[in-house]
């Protein structure tokens, strides 16, 4: 039998897994927006900021991921369940290249065009919104594309707690040498990775300033 024989006989179960690493991924990746965007902007606009906001970003990215998910399990609440324990690990991960990203996008703007701005009568929250943010969206979906393909990768590990997703069948495959079990976990990821690439890659373009 080859994988795919194998992921047909077993679709509910692949499907079902599939699901909760997109969950996994989606949820820790709408996380990492909601915080790393701010935190982009606030360092983008207070450059005293910037080296200790990216140092400790740059330094969670160096922690390897079991062992990040080992320092989380004695934390209260979370390490009751596994599925919050790897949603904040993932989110931790992808604080980096979307704070990066929001940084460099609104560091990328034209000060001629950020100058037209204040002399038109704009607030410095109409530049943001109105200025800075449409010409630097197309550089910050870049740094959103780039955690969510490293999430979908690092979910994969979030098996070896319990937090389920397609590492289940990878780690399944490990423990009893079966590399059709490991390609049914491989495989589905890789494909989400590859999508999830394409299509913010497409729309990374379509927003590009013209």
């Amino acid at each position: 039998m080859n994988v795919f024989q194998f992921i047909l006989q077993n679709h509910g179960e692949v499907l079902e897994l599939t699901l909760e690493h997109l969950w996994m991924v989606s949820v820790s990746t709408l996380f990492a927006v909601v915080i790393g965007i701010p935190l982009g902007i606030v360092i983008a606009h207070r450059p005293v900021l910037n080296k200790a906001v990216l140092a400790g970003a740059n330094i969670i990215q160096t922690i390897p991921s079991l062992a990040l998910f080992g320092f989380l399990l004695p934390v209260p609440w979370l390490g009751d369940r596994a599925d919050r324990l790897a949603i904040l690990a993932l989110t931790l991960y992808a604080l980096l290249p979307v704070i990066r990203g929001t940084f460099s996008g609104i560091r990328g703007v034209d000060a001629s065009v950020i100058e037209a701005g204040r002399g038109m009568g704009l607030t410095e929250r109409q530049l943001l919104l109105q200025v800075e943010l449409p010409l630097a969206v197309s550089v910050i979906l870049s740094g959103v594309r780039v955690a969510v393909v490293i999430s979908v990768g690092l979910a994969t590990i979030a098996a070896a707690i319990g937090a389920g997703g397609l590492g289940e069948f990878i780690f399944r495959g490990l423990a009893m040498v079966n590399n059709q079990l490991i390609l049914a976990g491989a495989i589905p990821a890789a494909l989400m990775a590859l999508l999830a690439d394409f299509s913010l890659g497409w729309l990374e373009r379509r927003l590009q300033p013209r």
